[in-house]
Order: C-alpha cells, then structure tokens, then sequence
C-alpha cells in the first residue's frame, strides 16, 4: 500500500480519534480531516498523522486532503445536518478519484428494531443508499451500542448509586468502540468487503439490571438499575445541555427499542478479523477509574 492514501474523516471525534490512534499505533500513515485542530489534539501529535482541515459539507475545503487518497473511512457528528453533509462528502470523493468508501455507520441490536423509526438509523440507511448509487465501491461497518455510553452515567452512578435510564427491562449487546476502532483500521488497511454490510455487537445479551451489576462488581459498590419515565431522562439530558432534536432523536430510540426488548449477539466481523470481543466486564475494569 503507498504511503499516506487513506483518510479518515471526522478525526477529532470519539471514534475517529480511536481509530486513527489504532492505525497510529500500528505505523500506518494517515489523513486526519478534522474541522477544528483544537478539538484534534489527541491525533495531532501522533506519529504517521497528517492532519487536514475543512468542512465535509463544503466541497471545495476538501480538495487537498482527497488528492492521492484510496481508501476513506467516512464518519461525522450525528447532528440534523448528517445527511447532507456525508452525501455531500461522497460526491467529493467521487470527484477526487477515492477507489473505496467504508461508511462507519449504525445497527441497533434488538431483534425485530425498525431502522425507520429512529432518525439516526433511518439516516444511515439514507447515505448508505447514496453511497452504493454513487459508483464508488463500498462497504458499511454497523456497529450496535457502543459500552463508551455507559460511562456518561458514571458520575450520577457515583453520586447516587444508581443507572437511571427509560429503557425498562430491555437488554442489549453494546459493543467497546476500541473494537470497532481495530475492525476500521483492518478496513482501511486491508481493503476488500466490497459490498458488504459488517454488523459488529458485543459477546453478551445484557440487561440493564446486568450493567448495574457489573458496575457494581468492578467497583465494589452497591449499584442497582432503575428504570425512569422518559420526562425525568427529558429534564436529565436537557439540563445538560444537549440539543433538543437529539433529545428528540434519543425518544425516538428508548420507543423503539422498548417496542423490540430482546436483543441479539453477532460477534461474526470480531472473528473475520481475529479481534477477540470485549467484554462489558473487561470494559468496566479498564474503566474502574472513572465507575470509581
């Protein structure tokens, strides 16, 4: 592979910052296209990491850091503008000759979840579609719930000895974005998967009752799973100052997966890459300091 032909896109992110730090990590040079190089300084200084700025939306910000690039992992924020904005990096793309697009998109994880009834899986499936109309080759990485979202509960765990969330007695089979992060950087090295859909989840079905407990193991404090209204996790999300169309976006999701309670496991794409799942167990061990 010639030096410093992949690019990841959205690199200041959580997960574009994981996997750059996973190619970095393995002497692959890359492109890092980033909006701001304040917010990128995680990836900035890494060994192999050229860092680019511009605005995907905009196609003429992009010109520079698509010339000589084959293989792209395309990502951005999950805001009311994804669409647009990752189609709209696609056709750049097309423009600039990329070869192969890796879509790093979404699946939720309960058996018989309608994509359409959630503004985020329903969007993915839009720019997938684009993407397989644009003549580009392709592939799409799926991953369901990532275990990172359990650590925004951290501090309210701590302080209340409770996992307060509108999910009833669900269960689902988050996924350590440090897995995905390796399975992407295989993509973007390896290429191939033309094509293909790669759904990525966890190695365990869980509960919410079951998180708490694993928490509550790790941390060897009593932590228990309460389940809540949707208005009281409302007044939660909002006093922290999140956006009302993704608080909006996140009602759409606790619904459905509330309609869809069980969920399933498919470890298939940690095997097709010899990556060994992590588990929530694992997970909440390597992040006892912050459950702590």
């Amino acid at each position: 592979m010639k030096n410093n032909n992949i690019l990841v896109s959205g690199a200041a992110g959580n997960s574009g910052t994981l996997i750059v730090q996973a190619l970095a990590a393995q002497q692959i040079p890359v492109r890092a296209l980033v909006r701001d190089t304040a917010k990128a300084q995680q990836v900035a200084n890494l060994p192999g990491v050229d860092l680019y700025t511009g605005d995907m939306a905009v196609r003429e910000t992009l010109k520079a850091v698509l010339e000589g690039v084959e293989r792209v992992l395309l990502i951005s924020g999950a805001n009311d503008r994804m669409v647009e904005t990752q189609c709209t990096f696609i056709d750049a793309c097309k423009q600039a000759g990329v070869h192969h697009v890796i879509k790093f998109s979404g699946e939720e994880s309960q058996q018989g979840y309608d994509p359409q009834r959630f503004r985020y899986t329903r969007e993915h499936e839009q720019i997938e579609d684009y993407l397989e109309r644009s003549g580009l080759q392709w592939t799409h990485l799926r991953p369901s719930q990532f275990m990172q979202v359990y650590l925004r509960e951290a501090a309210a765990m701590r302080e209340s000895g409770e996992l307060r969330l509108p999910l009833e007695k669900i269960s689902m089979s988050p996924v350590d974005l440090r897995d995905v992060a390796k399975i992407a950087a295989a993509l973007l090295i390896e290429g191939g998967h033309y094509g293909e859909s790669l759904r990525v989840t966890g190695p365990a079905a869980l509960s919410m009752a079951d998180i708490a407990g694993i928490v509550s193991s790790v941390t060897d404090k009593p932590i228990r799973y309460v389940p809540v209204s949707w208005n009281e996790r409302k007044t939660t999300l909002s006093s922290a100052g999140l956006p009302p169309y993704f608080i909006d976006a996140l009602a759409e999701q606790a619904a459905e997966r509330i309609r869809n309670p069980k969920a399933f496991v498919d470890n298939h794409t940690h095997q097709l890459f010899g990556i060994t799942p992590t588990s929530f167990e694992q997970f909440a061990a390597q992040h006892n300091h912050i459950f702590n």
